[in-house]
């Protein structure tokens, strides 16, 4: 793994974005850094390994480096460090956005087939938890976002997208 210092030397950071501080016969200094995968995060390649973006960022301004960063608004490209901390996996799943595989609409709420009602559920520390039982989807979706806020903090991501 890279380390702060290194990472410190090759690059400068500005604004969400990293900078070569170093030519070499493909690059000049000042070029932005890295490039899109396919999964929409960032990345650089340096000294034969793919790094994450928002993973130098973070190290850069912190020296050190967490088993999990969540980026804050969601945003995968969004790599400023005041959109970056630490996270355990369980909060970094909690400020996920809504599965696309979703069909109600409502995060952490789905039709409960047998009771014919709509069901709120959310995981906890990796456990589910189990809310309750609603007639009214709109309901559901208020309680679903209570227990969002209760449950997850200030990981809590409320969003519909």
């Amino acid at each position: 793994m890279i380390s702060s210092e290194k990472a410190n030397e090759l690059f400068e950071y500005r604004d969400g974005n990293l900078y070569w501080k170093t030519p070499t016969t493909k690059r000049n200094v000042g070029d932005l850094a890295g490039f899109v995968r396919s999964d929409g995060y960032k990345a650089l390649f340096f000294n034969k390994k793919i790094y994450a973006y928002h993973r130098i960022i973070f190290l850069m301004h912190h020296g050190f480096l967490p088993q999990f960063i969540d980026h804050i608004d969601g945003n995968k490209l969004n790599n400023r460090i005041e959109n970056l901390r630490q996270a355990t996996k369980s909060q970094n799943c909690q400020n996920s956005k809504k599965p696309i595989t979703n069909k109600s609409g409502s995060k952490n709420v789905y039709w409960h087939k047998l009771a014919k009602k709509w069901c709120v559920e959310l995981l906890n520390n990796g456990k589910k938890k189990y809310i309750g039982l609603f007639e009214d989807l709109e309901l559901a979706d208020l309680v679903a976002h209570e227990a969002r806020s209760k449950f997850n903090g200030n990981f809590a991501n409320h969003g519909k997208q």
